[in-house]
């Protein structure tokens, strides 16, 4: 099928919510097939993908081995009884989850690092999206704790179902729904520099004193918040404050997992351990599989061994082929140092960025990132959101076959999360052809 004629269906029979179709046909294009860090659409056009299609392909598209572990699980076993007839890939998974998570935590704890004493292993909810994962973290905590209340942060995003909304800042997804959210969530501050963590500090505190705080929730760098990064102090100040509160600490990597930001989570590089960590995008490289996993004594503690009928389910719990592909993806991800790649083309990356200049015509730049996440911010002469002229790079930028998105309530922060594997060349390419541009 022809972009138009696809475009055409989908305003016919698709809500028209989803996708925003613009009348001209220069927004979007329609994906017919992809391969590491190429994409190729209805028409053939080739197109280089920074984006890693929401950050869910960190071993590239289509990777072999992804694939291939994929077509074997279909062959042997499609579906399994998700909490009542088990299969073997699901229980290697949360073994592998575990290890990498909670057993690395603490075969390398030592004196820097922040929280409890370290878990010896974690234990895993699966669930099918990121915002599952949210809400099956906010379940475990308030079981946990007793707790209701839930402290999030201002700009943060966690998903858009009717728990996790309540914890999801911009008033876009959530006016709509005010009416029938259970308001359990509070925010405070989203700190940009050291010197603002007092305000943080403060907030959270009165927020404790308050109402009953049972869980922090944070992403420890907001990506559809704007690629906003902390200050190194953050992290280490929620797990002090959870700790004085006895609230659960979640980390949302549902973006920033598994390379993302040059380590294999963003928390890391605090060496701060969360009670519970939120998984998902690059989880599987291309199948919908979340996770949320967690200190094996705060799961055991919080949820009640089961008697035959889960308390928290569903019927897709576990998918043997997303599983079996997050297995392969994280081989994927091992085998070919890409957790250390991402550290390192992020480094070039962020540089190339910076050198685009703090002005460009009209408008100002400022360029952030870690790890193969990175944004350039533009704003206006008088410091306002240059929202118009950034959607006009990015549709440009797709016209000259680059993939791109913009972040940030305003819309004016163009994001770069391509594939961990993609070519430097094709990196560097892509911000050259971004400041002409913006020229």
């Amino acid at each position: 099928m022809s972009t138009r004629s696809t475009l055409a269906l989908l305003q016919r029979f698709e809500s028209r919510n989803v996708t925003c179709i613009e009348p001209d046909g220069s927004w979007p294009t329609v994906w017919k097939r992809a391969r590491d860090a190429r994409v190729w659409d209805a028409e053939g056009r080739v197109y280089i993908d920074l984006t890693a299609a929401f950050g869910v392909a960190a071993a590239g598209h289509a990777n072999r081995a992804v694939v291939r572990a994929a077509k074997q699980q279909m062959d042997e076993l499609l579906h399994a009884m998700g909490d009542v007839h088990p299969h073997d890939r699901k229980a290697q998974l949360a073994r592998e989850l575990s290890r990498l998570t909670f057993g690395r935590w603490s075969a390398s704890h030592d004196a820097r690092t922040r929280g409890p004493r370290p878990a010896t292993h974690g234990k895993t909810l699966f669930c099918n999206s990121g915002f599952e994962a949210v809400e099956a973290a906010l379940k475990t905590a308030h079981l946990a704790t007793r707790k209701r209340g839930v402290i999030a942060f201002e700009g943060g995003y966690h998903g858009l179902g009717y728990g996790a909304l309540n914890a999801t800042h911009r008033e876009l997804f959530r006016r709509p729904f005010l009416g029938q959210l259970g308001r359990f969530g509070w925010f405070a501050p989203y700190p940009r520099n050291e010197c603002s963590l007092a305000e943080v500090e403060e907030s959270i505190r009165r927020l404790c004193r308050q109402r009953p705080v049972g869980a922090i929730l944070v992403e420890p760098i907001q990506a559809r918040g704007g690629i906003r990064l902390p200050p190194p102090g953050f992290l280490p100040l929620l797990r002090r404050l959870c700790d004085e509160a006895g609230a659960v600490l979640i980390a949302d990597e549902i973006y920033t997992g598994f390379g993302r930001t040059g380590r294999w989570f963003a928390c890391e590089h605090t060496a701060t351990q969360p009670d519970l960590i939120c998984l998902g995008k690059a989880l599987t490289g291309g199948f919908p599989l979340s996770a949320c996993v967690g200190r094996a004594e705060l799961m055991d503690a919080a949820w009640p061994a089961s008697t035959g009928e889960a308390i928290h389910t569903s019927t897709f719990l576990g998918h043997p082929v997303g599983c079996a592909m997050a297995l392969a993806q994280i081989g994927e991800i091992r085998r070919q140092r890409l957790v250390g790649r991402s550290a390192a083309l992020g480094r070039r990356l962020l540089a190339w960025l910076s050198a685009l200049g703090p002005r460009r015509g009209a408008l100002r730049l400022q360029a952030r990132g870690l790890g193969l996440m990175a944004g350039l911010e533009l704003c206006l002469g008088g410091g306002a959101p240059a929202t118009a002229p950034s959607l006009h790079a990015i549709k440009e930028m797709l016209h000259r076959g680059f993939v791109l998105l913009p972040e940030g309530e305003h819309a004016n922060v163009i994001a770069f999360t391509p594939p961990l594997t993609i070519p430097e060349t094709a990196l560097r390419a892509a911000v050259a052809a971004l400041g002409e541009v913006l020229s």
